[in-house]
């Protein structure tokens, strides 16, 4: 069996770290290159950052937190927020990262997906899902959001893309309905089958976060977590809900991921990198020590 990751995470704002709950009341978490530094000398497996509020005007401010990480650690470093074209995932490549993460600009252009994994390979781009319960129901208002929503994404009407489109269910039935921008727009798509479609079209990795449950301490959702890992065959990084190791060794068995990246509970050090693996191998779990 494949060693599974610890993969702390930085949300970056404004070349900081900060963290938040449900994707809001952001506060100072530190100096990203020197919280790097500290996670690379207590042996995570990989880095990521997110650039958080990321806009071309602040991209200079992003490549510099890369360059100067880069420069310092050894470990792979993924890098998201504001990538739109091949050129912006070129200039992060450039300057240190290993993997560029994708979210809201693959929603809106599915194919860039597949033409960054044509240009520079699957292995280094990772598409991001943030994902919301969602108890679904056939009424007319809702049908008339979702079209609404569907309407302005240039590609509604192409019949291989049409169909990641909620349809009326059960109202009982539990789904996971797909967010961008951060966490602030829904799109009305399917998070499982978004999920295979991006494998579909090259992604390399999957990183799944659960905005219920981001921020809040009790875990992953293990559900969402389980749904998308069996419907891909590429690697899930589990993410969102953290408070203890008992929930990164449950994300990793009972959710079934390849990875479990975490923040809090590294940034305010309630547990160091090398307890977490510690206590997954105690657990029987494999992971690189």
């Amino acid at each position: 069996m494949l060693a599974r990751r610890i993969i702390p995470c930085l949300d970056v704002k404004d070349g900081r770290v900060v963290k938040g709950v449900s994707f809001v009341n952001l506060r100072d978490a530190g100096d990203p290159v020197e919280v790097a530094k500290a996670y690379d000398e207590q042996g995570a497996d990989e880095l990521t950052f997110l650039d958080i509020t990321a806009s071309h005007e602040r991209r200079g401010i992003i490549l510099d937190v890369v360059k100067r990480t880069s420069e310092q650690v050894f470990m792979p470093l993924t890098v998201g927020g504001g990538i739109k074209t091949l050129d912006d995932i070129r200039e992060l490549l450039k300057a240190g990262c290993d993997k560029v993460s994708i979210n809201t600009s693959a929603v809106y252009n599915p194919r860039f997906i597949k033409a960054a994994a044509e240009r520079f390979g699957s292995q280094c781009i990772v598409v991001a899902i943030d994902a919301k319960r969602t108890a679904l129901v056939d009424d007319s208002v809702r049908a008339e959001q979702i079209i609404e929503v569907a309407e302005k994404l240039p590609w509604h009407a192409d019949p291989d893309l049409k169909n990641l489109f909620f349809q009326g269910v059960d109202e009982n039935e539990i789904h996971w309905e797909l967010y961008t921008h951060g966490g602030r727009k829904p799109v009305y798509i399917d998070a499982v089958a978004w999920a295979a479609k991006m494998e579909e079209f090259g992604a390399g990795e999957i990183l799944l976060t659960s905005m219920d449950q981001d921020g809040q301490k009790n875990g992953y959702d293990l559900e969402l977590t389980r749904a998308v890992s069996a419907a891909v065959g590429i690697p899930v990084i589990a993410s969102g809900g953290v408070g203890n190791l008992e929930h990164v060794y449950d994300g990793l068995v009972k959710g079934r991921a390849d990875a479990a990246l975490a923040a809090s509970i590294f940034h305010y050090k309630e547990y160091t990198i090398g307890e977490c693996k510690e206590y997954l191998r105690s657990k029987g779990v494999p992971v690189r020590l």
